[in-house]
């Protein structure tokens, strides 16, 4: 797929849930409430063969300790968050609130999707405090 670039982590898999989107997006266009695309999204994860939980419950920590949770909207395949958005263009808030995430997960790659504008907007954000747990 175009989306590949072998330098980042999980770059195949990033690749397909990329592909998922604009599938969603050419189907649905813009316009709709975020609900509306996470369910078409989880519909042509589902199609696609790759598992991906929605509204996964995440344990936030702050300094080795938790202290709360949040929903991420979908967890692929036990590796990459997926934040995803239905306004007219992302902001460096949302930029912002998606590495956040990354930190307070203690994850390493996440996607931020925008499926409000004209074509289908995504990032790639990275965590670069990440810490391997093993």
């Amino acid at each position: 797929m175009q989306h590949i670039n072998e330098k980042y982590k999980y770059s195949e898999l990033t690749s397909r849930i990329i592909g998922c989107s604009i599938e969603v997006h050419k189907h649905l266009g813009n316009g709709f409430q975020e609900v509306i695309y996470q369910r078409a999204l989880e519909t042509e994860f589902r199609l696609q063969n790759i598992n991906a939980q929605r509204e996964f419950v995440m344990p936030l920590f702050y300094k080795g300790e938790e202290i709360g949770t949040r929903r991420v909207d979908f967890f692929v395949e036990e590796k990459i968050m997926v934040e995803i958005k239905a306004v007219i263009q992302l902001e460096d808030v949302h930029l912002a609130q998606a590495i956040n995430y990354l930190e307070a997960y203690n994850m390493e790659v996440g996607l931020l999707i925008n499926f409000g504008s004209k074509s289908l907007d995504f990032k790639r954000v990275m965590n670069k405090k990440y810490q391997n747990p093993s």
